[in-house]
């Protein structure tokens, strides 16, 4: 497959799309990061999931916030302390979202430049625990979207002081699960949000930090005084603190001299105040400034998230805004926020966003000045900025870059060199990554690759074998004298797995090893497919026994730690044996390609996993009756009286069964069928206190099923 070089969107989606490789998109402000995103989630090539480090973030990408997804605490995450021993906190998952975990092939992570590096780790940790454990992030892919210019994680000093033992930035290129995964670097080049070349060398020089005093002397000639600066309508500002910016929007909302009309949010289910996109209680007076925060849903659209306009007409029932630059007035009507999280669809088996809770309201905030931070992502026709207090790498170069043009932005205090602050840790790391961009022979290597990975989880057989083995020692450890039939049975099955399945799996991976890396066109490759369809088929044959067969290891056991294990033994290879031949079986039929592989392996995965656990219930309902005549042939019929007459005795003194009498001992009294209480002592788990207690009894249920007619010489001595 040719490489996208000169276009880094389709370069993306590439990567994205035909290997598994870690991806680090990045780009200048305004170079349609967002829109990406927005594209590849329409396009869905992976079963993905989008998070963001903040409620508005994740609201904005269409996702949910890591803390929510991941049920993380907002404390540090020191590495090795989720699930070790000495935890400090630990996390309990639904069946429900520990299935969309393993089903997950893609993670997306927006905004990640304000993302800890313990917080990525702490996403290892919870994906190693419920995917594989020896990969990071459990073998997810991620995609990585952000610019490390822009504005950075937040922390306490309290807290850095924790993290610093172990990592040397708080950014997330510092992620000890991320430096051991490795990634790739695309970088979108093509600016839409500003045109004026003058303008955006001036941008680029400043988030790169190639600063002088001809630089920051041209940028101070946007310097106005404050009595100039007033009668600039419409300007928003921009300020480096919440207080600044709370305290310009009440002197301004308290200036008008009109009546104040208060607009209430209507909250439902659960939405954190902390990701509110407005006020709940909001203020407005007529000639208010307002920015809109939310996209408008007609077309073709009134205004966008980030439009600035003015209150022209209000009451307690109507709001009218008339937008910078147009004609007409909007009818501002309430809109609705979704607090999201993700769940698995029962009927379509896809990861689909569920609704905890909404937040309607007004889509309008007071703005004649709201902090940089609050400015990410947004773009103005025009600003008063005042970062001459800017406290962190970025602040400033996102303050100026939400404008169009260097001519739409007035500065309200001059702009010191000291302003523009630069960590060298982000330099240094953005020299790094730009030389992971791939070349062409890398794509093939990732691209080819990621086809042999697929394959091997098709074709290699050495996990399914790894489960098969535990369940055969869990019998021959436990259960040898309650069912030997089953482990010499459950041992021939494992001495032919091995045999025709997991060695001929071997010689065959070599095989199309040698054939992948010999065909350029390995993908689409006729003579490959005919031998991934036969070779499927062959596979197929041999693990359908399994079906025939797999009855017969339903057994009864009475310890209840031996049955935990066991059925969890049985059902995790049922699961995988069966969810291995339902793909096998789609390639027997249709060859193998990676997209439609994958998007049958995640279908298949949840829908084998609840037909299993569906099945397995129905059969362990008759499981003692059918398993136990077949590992006991002397005397099934008494064994079932048995089981019945314990049953009975259990419920008349509200014990459980195994309390009365155990399993073994009832296997041994329908092998041995002693006749009085001396061979009754022989049995094994029966002894003086049962023989008191329910001596009698017993050798009455064996004298009523007449055994003396089919009982096996030489068992006992003669009376």
């Amino acid at each position: 497959m040719m490489m996208n070089k000169n276009n880094p969107e389709e370069l993306a989606l590439q990567l994205l799309r035909n290997t598994g490789v870690n991806l680090f998109l990045t780009g200048r402000a305004g170079t349609g990061k967002t829109t990406f995103l927005r594209r590849l989630v329409q396009d869905a090539p992976k079963r993905m999931i989008v998070l963001a480090p903040t409620g508005i973030a994740a609201i904005n990408a269409g996702g949910m916030t890591i803390h929510s997804f991941f049920q993380l605490p907002f404390a540090p995450y020191l590495p090795g302390s989720a699930f070790g021993g000495n935890a400090e906190y630990r996390f309990q998952f639904s069946a429900e979202k520990q299935k969309m975990m393993r089903s997950l092939d893609l993670l997306v992570i927006d905004e990640v430049s304000m993302v800890r590096a313990d917080l990525l780790d702490a996403i290892d940790d919870v994906l190693r625990r419920y995917r594989e454990r020896h990969r990071p992030f459990g073998g997810v892919q991620l995609l990585l979207i952000g610019d490390v210019q822009q504005l950075p994680p937040v922390y306490k000093a309290e807290e850095w002081n924790l993290l610093s033992r172990y990592y040397d930035s708080p950014y997330f290129f510092s992620s000890k699960a991320l430096r051991e995964a490795g990634f790739c670097t695309v970088e979108l080049q093509h600016v839409y949000r500003q045109t004026d070349t003058r303008f955006l060398t001036m941008l680029n020089r400043i988030r790169t930090h190639q600063l002088d005093a001809g630089l920051i002397h041209e940028l101070n000639r946007r310097y106005r005084p404050e009595t100039e600066l007033s009668a600039c309508e419409g300007y928003i500002r921009l300020m480096t603190h919440n207080h600044q910016a709370q305290k310009v929007n009440k002197e301004k909302l308290e200036a008008l001299p009109r009546t104040s009309f208060f607009f209430d949010a209507t909250i439902n289910g659960v939405f954190p105040e902390l990701s509110f996109p407005t006020e709940a209680r909001l203020e407005l007076k007529e000639g208010a400034q307002v920015l809109f925060v939310k996209n408008d849903l007609n077309v073709p659209r009134r205004f966008v998230n980030g439009s600035i306009g003015r209150v022209v007409a209000i009451t307690e029932h109507r709001v009218e805004v008339k937008l910078q630059d147009a004609e007409e007035t909007v009818t501002v009507e309430p809109m609705e926020w979704a607090n999201a999280r993700y769940r698995l669809d029962e009927s379509t088996h896809e990861i689909v966003e569920e609704i905890d809770g909404t937040f309607r309201q007004l889509p309008l905030k007071l703005a004649w000045a709201i902090t940089v931070h609050k400015s990410q992502g947004l773009t103005f026709d025009h600003a008063i900025i005042d970062v001459s207090g800017a406290f962190t790498h970025g602040q400033t170069y996102v303050a100026l870059s939400r404008c169009r043009s260097l001519e739409a932005l007035f500065l309200s205090a001059p702009l010191p060199e000291q302003a523009v602050i630069q960590d060298e840790q982000i330099s240094r790391f953005m020299d790094q990554a730009l030389e992971t961009v791939p070349n062409e022979e890398q794509m093939n290597a990732f691209e080819r690759g990621y086809f042999l990975e697929q394959l091997d989880s098709l074709f290699v057989f050495h996990r399914l074998s790894e489960q098969l083995e535990r369940l055969v020692r869990l019998l021959d450890e436990y259960l040898y004298e309650l069912y030997p039939e089953v482990l010499q049975k459950a041992k021939a099955f494992l001495e032919r797995f091995q045999e025709e399945v997991l060695r001929v799996g071997d010689r065959f991976h070599d095989q199309y090893l040698r054939l992948v890396y010999a065909q350029p066109d390995f993908s689409d490759n006729e003579s490959l497919q005919n031998r991934f369809r036969r070779g499927a088929s062959y596979f197929l044959e041999c693990l359908k026994v399994w079906n025939t067969e797999k009855e017969q290891y339903l057994v009864e056991i009475d310890n209840q730690e031996v049955k935990r294990k066991y059925n969890k033994a049985l059902t995790a290879f049922d699961e995988a044996i069966g969810l291995r031949m339902a793909l096998l079986k789609t390639v027997s039929e249709k060859g193998f390609r990676i997209s439609d592989f994958l998007r049958q392996k995640a279908l298949l995965s949840l829908r084998k996993a609840e037909e299993n656990v569906h099945k397995s219930r129905m059969l362990r309902r008759d499981a003692s009756e059918r398993t136990a005549a077949s590992s006991v042939p002397l005397h099934p019929e008494l064994y079932a009286r048995l089981m019945r007459w314990r049953q009975e005795e259990a419920v008349r003194q509200g014990k459980p069964p195994y309390t009365i009498l155990p399993q073994k001992a009832l296997l041994g009294l329908a092998r041995l069928c002693p006749t009085d209480e001396r061979t009754l002592l022989s049995v094994p788990s029966i002894g003086k206190v049962t023989v008191r207690k329910y001596g009698r009894e017993l050798l009455r249920i064996i004298a009523a099923s007449q055994p003396d007619k089919n009982r096996t010489p030489g068992l006992f001595p003669a009376d």
